[in-house]
């Protein structure tokens, strides 16, 4: 490879950011691949009393309590199945371990800035709040989830605020 190739790589490369695509139903999903911490097989949960039914329940991953989210019934995607594809994605939420089962992983994908569309305005009929934006990839689109603000909103209530705000 030239220089001049060479330095034009490490210009584009610093731009971008790394996200994990995963698919839900019929839709592309991508989070920031720093958020993730591994990715596992889909495997039996302890259920919690009175959790809300996205919230399956928690898993021992080495003697942490993970608390799993279905993101399918998350987003209201209808009937949930599980297969040989379903994992879950460890995500490392402002020190808090999560996981979150899709209906399975993609790849890794580099977007830059301008690559990312903002999302559209709903209105109350949606809560776009956690959506960065739209990317599209050759003939994808992809929906870029803000996984941080997700996983802290009001109603998740699996992390706390506080711990995102400096004092």
């Amino acid at each position: 490879m030239s220089e001049d190739l060479k330095e034009r790589a490490v210009i584009s490369s610093d731009d971008s950011r790394e996200y994990l695509t995963f698919t839900l139903g019929d839709e592309e999903y991508g989070i920031d691949i720093l958020n993730v911490q591994e990715i596992r097989g889909y495997d039996a949960v302890t259920k919690i009393a009175n959790s809300p039914d996205y919230i399956k329940g928690v898993i021992n991953m080495r003697g942490v309590i993970v608390p799993i989210i279905d993101m399918r019934l998350k987003f209201q995607l209808g009937q949930v199945e599980y297969n040989q594809f379903t994992v879950v994605i460890i995500l490392n939420i402002s020190g808090r371990v999560i996981g979150m089962v899709v209906d399975g992983v993609s790849d890794v994908v580099a977007l830059k800035g301008e690559q990312i569309r903002p999302a559209p305005e709903f209105g109350a009929v949606l809560d776009t709040a956690y959506i960065d934006g739209l990317a599209t990839l050759d003939e994808r689109m992809v929906i870029v989830v803000d996984i941080e603000k997700l996983m802290t909103s009001g109603d998740m209530g699996l992390v706390d605020r506080i711990q995102n705000e400096s004092p």
